[in-house]
């Protein structure tokens, strides 16, 4: 998944951002509301939003996004424990709300939660035909027996299940998958999806010419 990660402390949000690149994500790491001006427009699988930034109020931002119709998933990640904290942040448009200090471990778990509710998948297992992916454990079957991907082509086939039953253009997928390195990757998504058809099935990604990339209903 492509994250933006909202967090000013310095050593916990290096320390996020390994953790999450060392998952498998692409994560673009702001520590201020300003910094996220370069971002605007960029498309992303989910949002990790500190509550108190340098420059105002990481709550405000998500309610901004809120009211211009925007629906990327969204995690608060603070310190604000009490219980009127957390109401205030569910009601402002979070999808959930993680009081620090945390394990890695749970924010991993419920970032993969809140990205197949959005995507209105119910399951960690998506199946279609024979083919098998475990969104949990980033491993793919075909017939029951293992194939490996790349972590880049892992990133193809979950953003396209992710939004599994609408066509997402090419331009928003490879941002999804390589982030502000799209700019330099002239042909980089055609190989991955290639790849993938060769592995899993050419039916498996459907290209819409002209618009882009669309999954196989499961």
């Amino acid at each position: 998944m492509r994250l933006l990660l909202l967090e000013d402390d310095a050593l916990l949000g290096e320390g996020l951002r390994d953790w999450l690149v060392a998952e498998g994500h692409v994560v673009d790491w702001c520590r201020s509301l300003s910094e996220t001006l370069a971002m605007s427009g960029e498309p992303f699988d989910a949002l990790l939003v500190d509550w108190q930034l340098p420059d105002g109020s990481g709550l405000d931002w998500l309610r901004g996004r809120r009211s211009r119709g925007d629906r990327t998933p969204a995690l608060m990640l603070t310190a604000r424990d009490r219980l009127a904290h957390r109401i205030e942040g569910l009601d402002a448009g979070a999808d959930d709300y993680l009081v620090k200090p945390f394990a890695p471990e749970e924010l991993g778990a419920r970032l993969r939660a809140v990205a197949r509710r959005s995507g209105g998948v119910a399951d960690t297992q998506w199946r279609w035909q024979d083919v098998t992916l475990d969104l949990q454990a980033h491993a793919a079957t075909l017939g029951g027996v293992r194939v490996d991907l790349t972590a880049r082509e892992w990133a193809v086939i979950e953003a396209l299940v992710l939004r599994a039953g609408r066509v997402v253009p090419k331009p928003e997928l490879e941002k999804l998958v390589l982030g502000f390195e799209a700019e330099l990757a002239s042909n980089a998504l055609e190989v991955h999806v290639s790849a993938l058809r060769r592995k899993l099935g050419r039916d498996l990604i459907e290209t819409v010419r002209g618009l882009g990339y669309r999954v196989a209903r499961p």
